[in-house]
């Protein structure tokens, strides 16, 4: 796994030790010094790519003037074979490398040799994660928030992958509970109001008051006709709810494998109730003694877990007291659990019976409240829910047009769903702008830029880059000249500054990658790409390669075959296609 930056990091290091013993052991210095020097990357390069604080870390140990250690070191350092062609001193005594040809034509190897692997880091090494994403409720249709989540989600496991990490995807149906209820009376209304007169059959004030409700009480009466309004009400919305979960849900993964996405596992909460998973969960939170019953029902011991758990983070006792903490019903004084304890038993299903090391959920901002407590809960069963359950959550989508807000569909006339998004623009272009910032950050997405073809448009201007790059490739193979491997070109010939710039950047894609996954945030490998893009046209601009002298020619043609691939990788890790012609 190749980490050229990494490399050059440690090399710097390295020579400087080696410089200083030699002389040490010349006397010029005194022996066996321990030096923490800190080794930087300097945003002005014209100087060295690479700053050693040596001489200012070492000026006390070894008893000189900073400026006199770094004359020292650099005539001890030996050069030959390194990825370095000199060493300046600067300023108070930095020590400025400047990267030579060898290091050029590594990250060039490199790339070439790790492929479609290219980036790859082992932050995770085998770790067991499972990333569960979207799960929205199959009541109805996806909105924009499932649309970005659902990027969100799939990029974050890509990454996830990428950087070594074991990963299974999951969506947790949410098939029980009283959002299924609901559900179901709202499709009994419509389906009696059919068959009896809709001014016969009141709507429940709190049902799902959508056409989609309709259709599927259409839909049912056109498979069973009248005769169900003869059914006791229990059988006959239990039948609605099978009727409408089965129409939901495929169309729900038929939605998003046309937005690219695909599960591990479609998890039914309904399978952890009639398997005795829940009662067992709370049964055991009862046994830890998390428990108490009240008003016939039975309630989590929340606020005792919250302390416990924001005491062991480094909160006082006094701030612990001020926070106005509340517990949670378990289980109601009709018997049914709540969605909350049905929550704690899926969450333990992961940690515990499944064995992932940490459970990602992707979820919307509007639950933040949510995420201590189930931490909290999970810590209660000796689960570690406080380290082993890791949230991110996700801000709102503005959908822009024509600089303004839109909040429904011009063809349904209903809230804008996914399946609308993208009847309005590409696949390719909602994926990249769904996951063009942080999930800390509000994210306005613009229709009318989305379906732009020029260089505002970001994922545009991405893939035009990978294009024109394919067409330079065709044109030149069609005059004789190929890509050439890495090791037939001289990486000397990378002598300009925008040649320089343009490696630098191939060189950044593991960093970006280790990032990316430490912080939960898949929205790098797009700023990446934009940068990426931004050095090659500028590369390509300043840089001839067709009528170039021939060894000058391959070098170029090779670096531009490189970033290519680059592209192609990154766009292919976020489940965006790079295509060939524009």
């Amino acid at each position: 796994m190749s980490n050229m930056i990494q490399a050059a990091r440690e090399q710097v290091a390295a020579l400087t030790q080696a410089a200083y013993e030699r002389a040490a052991a010349e006397g010029l210095l005194p022996a066996g010094a321990e030096v923490k020097a800190t080794i930087e990357i300097p945003k002005d390069v014209t100087h060295g790519d690479y700053a050693s604080s040596f001489a200012m870390a070492g000026a006390k140990a070894l008893r000189k003037a900073p400026r006199q250690i770094a004359e020292v070191i650099v005539s001890h350092l030996d050069l030959a074979g390194t990825f370095f062609d000199k060493v300046e001193i600067a300023g108070p005594g930095f020590l400025n490398f400047t990267l030579g040809s060898k290091w050029y034509g590594g990250v060039l190897a490199d790339i070439q040799a790790e492929g479609e692997t290219y980036g790859a880091v082992d932050e995770g090494r085998g770790e067991r994660v499972m990333v569960e994403f979207v799960s929205a409720n199959p009541t109805g249709p996806m909105h924009i928030g499932n649309a970005r989540g659902g990027v969100l989600g799939d990029a974050l496991a890509a990454v996830l992958e990428r950087a070594g990490y074991d990963v299974w995807r999951e969506f947790y149906v949410n098939d029980a509970g009283n959002q299924i209820h609901k559900f179901a009376m709202s499709i009994d209304a419509r389906y009696l109001q059919l068959v009896l007169g809709e001014e016969n059959v009141p709507f429940p004030e709190d049902g799902y008051h959508g056409d989609d409700i309709k259709e599927l009480a259409r839909g049912f009466y056109d498979q069973h006709g009248a005769g169900w309004k003869d059914k006791s009400e229990e059988e006959r919305q239990a039948a609605m709810a099978e009727y409408g979960l089965s129409v939901n849900i495929p169309k729900m993964k038929e939605d998003l494998r046309r937005y690219k996405i695909e599960y591990d596992e479609w998890f039914l909460e309904s399978s952890l109730h009639n398997s005795g998973y829940v009662a067992e969960t709370v049964e055991l939170l009862a046994g830890k003694g998390w428990t108490y019953e009240k008003d016939g029902a039975l309630w989590l011991n929340t606020t005792a877990l919250l302390k416990q758990k924001f005491l062991a983070e480094g909160k006082s006792q006094e701030q612990v007291d001020k926070l106005d903490l509340k517990d949670d019903v378990l289980r109601r004084a009709n018997g049914f659990y709540t969605y909350f304890a049905a929550d704690i038993a899926y969450h333990r299903n992961k940690l515990e019976q499944r064995g992932f090391s940490k459970a990602i959920n992707i979820w919307g901002a509007d639950h933040h409240g949510h995420v201590a407590r189930l931490q909290a809960a999970l810590d209660g069963l000796g689960l570690d829910g406080s380290h082993r359950l890791i949230i991110v959550l996700m801000q709102l989508v503005n959908l822009l047009q024509d600089g303004q807000p839109v909040r429904m569909s011009k063809r349904s006339g209903k809230a804008i769903a996914l399946r609308d998004l993208l009847d309005e623009v590409s696949v390719d272009a909602a994926r990249f702008f769904f996951n063009s910032r942080s999930s800390t950050s509000a994210l306005d997405f613009d229709l009318d830029l989305a379906v732009r073809e020029d260089s505002e448009n970001p994922v545009y201007y991405v893939q035009y880059a990978h294009a024109r790059i394919c067409s330079l490739i065709a044109r030149l193979a069609e005059e004789g000249h190929l890509v050439p491997g890495a090791a037939a070109v001289d990486p000397a010939l990378y002598a300009t500054a925008e040649e320089k710039a343009l490696i630098k950047t191939l060189s950044q894609l593991p960093e970006v990658i280790r990032l990316a996954a430490r912080d939960y945030d898949p929205s790098g490998v797009n700023r990446y790409l934009v940068t990426l893009a931004g050095e090659f046209h500028r590369f390509y601009n300043a840089c001839r390669i067709k009528g170039e002298e021939a060894a000058v020619l391959a070098a170029r043609l090779k670096l531009a075959d490189t970033v290519r691939a680059v592209i192609a990788n990154c766009l292919s890790l976020i489940g965006v296609a790079a295509p060939e012609k524009m």
